[in-house]
């Protein structure tokens, strides 16, 4: 169990921190620029939301079968860390610019502060706080999902995502600024490899595959990812530099 839960609440905490991150940057704009008001009330509604949304999809989960949601899952979990992990890739290769927080947070404020005149402005401004929220809470629900329901370790995967809500919370708290000290590139390429090993797993055990050394083997699935990964950067950037 440990070896499963560890891995888990890994996962779940170090997704959900990117997440969290990038919607605290949108909704640390809006409140800098347009009041601390029109942003809170855009994150408090769009927060509502996913708890409703929650409560109303989470209990049907249990009315599928284990073995096709493990599959389910399994699939859209390799769909979604691929994803990361080839943004993750071509960003470490110097193929795409990294991702920057501190860009991130001026483009917004700029954008806040262009419709400063605007009688809407303090709307508009809380409908941007509310989507960012909104967005990202859902890819963390995701995450939530794809990484706890397949072995019944739902709780544990939520864990690690409030660890994550309640880590930037306190920082933003205390800083008042965007968290460029997040190393979120490096985040991204370390989570992309998690959920596409986790997502080999569990789809091998939807279509009945009985995993050597059972989940023991999530450990050698990551390292043959990254390893994977890492070579893919070095022909990536010979590519680039030829």
């Amino acid at each position: 169990m440990i070896l499963t839960s560890l891995p888990t609440i890994t996962a779940a905490f170090l997704a959900s921190l990117v997440e969290v991150v990038e919607a605290y940057t949108i909704v640390l704009a809006v409140g800098l620029t347009r009041g601390w008001r029109p942003a809170l009330i855009g994150a408090a509604a769009a927060l509502a939301l996913l708890v409703a949304i929650v409560a109303l999809f989470g209990p049907l989960l249990t009315l599928v079968p284990i073995q096709a949601l493990q599959f389910v899952v399994g699939v859209l979990l390799i769909l979604f860390g691929m994803r990361w992990l080839r943004k993750a890739i071509l960003r470490s290769a110097g193929w795409i610019a990294l991702h920057d927080e501190m860009a991130e947070f001026a483009k917004e404020t700029r954008e806040m502060e262009a419709i400063a005149s605007d009688r809407r402005a303090d709307w508009i401004g809380g409908i941007a706080s509310f989507k960012a929220v909104l967005l990202e809470g859902v890819e963390v629900v995701f995450i939530v999902i794809a990484t706890g329901t397949a072995h019944g370790l739902t709780f544990e995967a939520g864990l690690g995502a409030l660890a994550a809500v309640v880590l930037v919370g306190i920082a933003g708290l205390i800083l008042h600024r965007p968290l460029a000290q997040v190393p979120e590139n490096t985040l991204k390429f370390v989570v992309g490899v998690m959920l596409t090993a986790f997502g080999t797993f569990w789809t091998g055990e939807g279509l009945g595959a009985e995993w050597p050394g059972a989940d023991a083997v999530l450990v050698g699935l990551f390292g043959i990812y990254l390893i994977f990964a890492l070579t893919a950067v070095q022909l990536f950037r010979k590519g680039a530099a030829s």
